[in-house]
């Protein structure tokens, strides 16, 4: 398993609900449900005193920043902003402990404004990253040399993970299981946290709704439909008829209620079907592909190669033997 040792560094003001999705998804010992069990613990600069929270409330962690040595991967939360302002850098022993973690190999994933943890410790020189949308002006402002993007959920740079705020950071994490770790194993942390297992990194933060999300409008039923019909050969003509709209009434309504488009949508949910199928059936890729909606082997494998970076054959042997 290459996500075994976990830390995530706990600064003052930290975020309680952005240290929960790291404590949530890495944590807690799910071990009696055949899942793996981490090991993880907080650091903190100096374990002797109470770290402050956002709410106000005390933080008693024991570990100093020595536990990060070894860490496969380093939680960075939000916890350096105070009435909505980014204070300044870390102290140089903070950012020295997060520089010497990663050059040792241990992922570096942030949440929301811990991104200007990454960003202070040079962790981000030359590559794409993203933040809260609150904070994207003010990180492009300190750090004008970075790509900043402000309007996706996450940034997967490999050995370094950006993420947006609150929610984005549950789905960096579960991206990053689902990476390392196989989807069977993202999905049963993503049910029994009850959240989506899988949201596209690409998919905008800030998603207007000029439509109600609820009630009649949403098309929240005819989603779960569609994922219990992937192998129908829907197209955006198809959707909307069934949804009683237009096309472009249909197309407008559902970016800006899912946050990308039908087509897209419908190939991120194929691809994340075929991993499961890869992880936990002897199917062969062509009967995978019928299954799921694509229409052939070729064409399954285009997408899958460009979603997830590999063939569905390599992914098959890394990851079927853990998911039996």
């Amino acid at each position: 398993m290459t996500l075994h040792t976990v830390r995530t560094l706990c600064i003052e003001r930290i975020s309680t609900f952005e240290y929960g999705v790291a404590v949530e998804v890495f944590g807690i010992d799910r071990s009696m449900d055949g899942l793996p069990r981490f090991d993880y613990a907080d650091v903190t600069p100096d374990p002797a005193r109470p770290l402050v929270t956002s709410s106000g409330s005390r933080l008693l962690i024991d570990n100093g920043l020595d536990a990060l040595a070894g860490a496969d991967l380093v939680i960075v939360p939000a916890g350096n902003t105070y009435l909505g302002r980014v204070s300044p850098p870390p102290p140089a022993e903070v950012l020295d402990a997060l520089r010497e973690a990663h050059a040792a190999g241990a992922i570096v994933l942030s949440v929301c404004s811990g991104v200007f943890v990454l960003a202070a410790a040079g962790l981000l020189d030359g590559q794409p990253c993203t933040a809260h949308w609150h904070h994207s002006e003010e990180l492009a402002r300190r750090h004008p040399d970075l790509d900043v993007r402000p309007d996706v959920l996450f940034v997967d740079n490999g050995r370094v993970i950006t993420s947006a705020g609150t929610a984005a950071g549950i789905d960096a994490c579960l991206h990053l299981v689902r990476r390392e770790l196989g989807a069977s194993v993202a999905s049963a942390i993503a049910r029994r946290m009850v959240v989506p297992p899988q949201r596209d990194g690409g998919q905008q933060q800030f998603v207007e709704r000029p439509m109600p999300a609820t009630g009649d409008h949403s098309l929240s039923n005819l989603l779960n439909d569609w994922l219990d019909r992937l192998d129908e050969p829907h197209s955006v003509r198809s959707m909307a008829r069934e949804a009683a709209m237009s096309p472009r009434t249909f197309a407008r309504r559902f970016r800006a209620e899912v946050g990308t488009t039908p087509a897209h949508w419908l190939n991120r949910q194929r691809v994340a079907r075929v991993r499961e199928l890869l992880e936990g059936s002897d199917l062969a890729v062509e009967q995978i592909a019928r299954r799921v909606g694509f229409n052939s082997a070729v064409v399954l494998r285009d997408h899958f190669r460009r979603e997830v970076g590999v063939a569905p054959q390599a992914y098959r042997r890394a990851f079927a033997a853990e998911a039996g």
